[in-house]
């Protein structure tokens, strides 16, 4: 079909190392780390053609603007997307979606929050860790679905190659957030010194619904670890919210769908 647009199949880190071979050596040495880091953050065995704009985008989020070179690190990866383009290895300039974002007046704080820890039990810990290692492990299949998919270079109806597409930019993502969470993780163990008297992360707390006298178990977690079915429970919840920091014997109320009831903390137990 007349102006279809077709790409070379390359990597993100294939395209990389080709661009800043192409540089003089002072410009391979300022640009080098910046390109580099782009294409870890992205996805180094990624097909670069299956990379859009809004992957770009985030990207732009992970400059603060605190960071006084954003702009200049963001210029950076604009010309070796924008050279992709030249070279056909993407169908648009993909540096137009890179925007760094403008200071407020609460970026002073930007690199502070991104910098907090994240509380996680060990057990957590751990199947994230798995959780990370899995996707990882994935990443060749993928690759070799998106090479498959490609052969056919009818990109208009190719169904096989969205769907790899689509997959890759999801696996791609989640390995960004459990290594982001993993990156700040600060693991709890059981300390003798805290007895018990008030429900903090990674205690076993036992909670009575006072609506129905039924009684419930649950490990206090940080969102990033629950998991359905594994007897643990979010502080980000609503009963989790209700209970987190409180004692044995207090009452918490409970925001829930079908309305509001009160639950009563009846034990804590820290792992």
């Amino acid at each position: 079909m007349a102006g279809e647009v077709t790409t070379d199949s390359i990597t993100v880190l294939d395209a990389a190392h080709k661009y800043l071979d192409l540089l003089k050596p002072a410009a391979t040495a300022e640009a080098q780390p910046e390109v580099l880091k782009f294409a870890r953050w992205i996805g180094e065995s990624r097909d670069l053609s299956a990379v859009n704009g809004h992957d770009v985008a985030q990207y732009a989020e992970h400059l603060p603007p605190t960071v006084t070179d954003a702009a200049r690190r963001a210029d950076t990866v604009r010309a070796f997307l924008k050279w992709c383009k030249e070279r056909g290895y993407s169908r648009e300039n993909l540096g137009t979606h890179l925007r760094v974002r403008k200071a407020n007046k609460s970026s002073a704080n930007a690199q502070t929050i991104e910098e907090q820890p994240v509380y996680l039990t060990k057990d957590g810990h751990d199947a994230l860790v798995a959780e990370l290692e899995g996707l990882k492990d994935r990443r060749p299949q993928i690759q070799e679905d998106l090479k498959r998919a490609m052969a056919d270079k009818d990109f208009r109806e190719n169904a096989p190659l969205d769907a790899a597409r689509n997959e890759q930019g999801h696996l791609e993502a989640r390995i960004r957030e459990l290594e982001s969470t993993l990156r700040k993780a600060v693991i709890l163990e059981g300390n003798a010194a805290n007895p018990g008297d008030v429900a903090r992360l990674g205690d076993v707390v036992t909670i009575k619904d006072l609506r129905t006298g039924g009684e419930k178990t649950y490990t206090l977690v940080n969102p990033d670890e629950v998991g359905a079915g594994s007897g643990r429970i979010s502080i980000a919840s609503p009963v989790g919210r209700a209970v987190y920091q409180r004692h044995v014997g207090e009452e918490g109320e409970v925001e829930a769908p079908k309305g509001t009831f009160r639950v009563r903390v009846e034990g804590i137990r820290a792992q």
